[in-house]
């Protein structure tokens, strides 16, 4: 099994950034998708990146191009979203997953194994 651990949230100002941090434990295999999705009140959970464990592919959701960006401590086991360029609209909570999928990249809920419990992350006007 792998359980996840969100941390890294908090009150920021537009414009300000923020590293959200994926604490793994269990065995997380090279080909697992590590995907971070976030949930705003009223709204579906979406997709925000996704990260192969292995590093050699990412993909990013079209809002957060260029802002956020994914990356994985080994060591630590531990996978990042460093959000930069916050803006109200990115204000939710935000998850980490872990997916078991052998092919392309997961972008969907359904595709996920084991979920984090979510942090919160509010972007001030």
């Amino acid at each position: 099994q792998v359980q996840l651990v969100e941390s890294g949230g908090g009150l920021v100002q537009a414009g300000g950034s923020l590293r959200l941090s994926c604490a793994a434990s269990g065995h997380i295999f090279s080909y697992y998708a590590m995907g971070w999705f976030r949930q705003a009140p009223g709204k579906e959970r979406g997709f925000v990146a996704v990260m192969r464990w292995s590093g050699d592919s990412i993909v990013y959701a079209d809002s957060v191009k260029g802002r956020f960006t994914v990356s994985r401590d080994d060591a630590k086991n531990t996978v990042y979203l460093q959000m930069n360029s916050l803006k109200p609209e990115d204000t939710a909570v935000y998850y980490c997953a872990a997916s078991r999928s052998i092919g392309r990249l997961a972008v969907t809920v359904d595709r996920y194994d084991y979920w984090g419990q979510g942090t919160q992350v509010t972007v001030s006007s």
